[in-house]
């Protein structure tokens, strides 16, 4: 479909601020998106065969969420930190290996979509985004956690099918983390540190597929006081 097929999407979202354009087979952002800098608060632009983001997406300074999920990003700009509304990021399933330093910039971000790209490290752009919520950075390369936890405020993170060995000393210390899901990676028993499961506030971890039988997880110490938030949560659920 060519810019003239999508010419009704331009002129709906000038009205409403949200323009769906997914599966167009699109090279690139179209200059008939960024004219649009006004009115967008919802972007959707998955499943092209988008390669590189231009410095300019800097104009769409209203974007609320931003779905770039399957496309084939290597490289996000620095100039991505000025989208200041930014709430939702998707840019899954691309070939992305690491968020740009200005990323700490975003700092009403609440969930981001890293699944499935190739990040060999933990992402640090994202310590100290205080209104983080949901972190998704499943079916990457990602071999260890590192320090800094304390400063990582999401309530869930999903680490699955990864390469994970080792995880930061400090895990236990991120303020608000609760849901935590580590399956299918290279963790040993000895991974888990006690201070995860007993002075964490996680309510929920997923260890299926590790070095280990999930069961074993019952004889680390802290794993009764685990289990004791485990079964509040579920209190409060019923």
């Amino acid at each position: 479909m060519g810019n003239s097929g999508l010419k009704q999407h331009y002129e709906t979202a000038s009205k409403t601020g949200v323009l769906q354009i997914s599966n167009h087979r699109l090279k690139e952002i179209p200059e008939e998106v960024l004219n649009l800098a006004d009115h967008l608060r919802n972007l959707d632009l998955s499943k092209n065969k988008i390669s590189s983001i231009a410095d300019d997406i800097s104009k769409l300074k209203l974007l609320k969420q931003l779905n770039l999920n399957t496309n084939s990003i290597h490289d996000l700009p620095n100039s991505i930190s000025n989208l200041k509304k930014l709430e939702m990021l998707n840019i899954s399933s691309n070939s992305i290996s690491k968020l740009p330093d200005s990323f700490s910039q975003l700092t009403n971000l609440k969930q981001i979509y890293l699944s499935n790209n190739k990040f060999k490290m933990f992402p640090v752009q994202l310590f100290g985004l205080k209104n983080l919520e949901v972190v998704d950075i499943s079916n990457n390369k990602i071999v260890e956690i590192p320090s800094g936890m304390v400063n990582f405020y999401a309530a869930e993170l999903n680490l699955s099918q990864n390469e994970i060995t080792s995880l930061a000393e400090d895990f236990h210390q991120a303020p608000r983390l609760k849901i935590l899901r580590l399956e299918e990676n290279c963790l040993c028993l000895d991974a888990i540190q006690p201070s995860l499961l007993r002075d964490s506030k996680i309510h929920t971890i997923n260890l299926d597929g590790n070095l280990f039988e999930a069961k074993q997880l019952a004889s680390v110490e802290g794993y009764n006081e685990y289990t004791e938030r485990y079964t509040a949560m579920k209190k409060k659920m019923f």
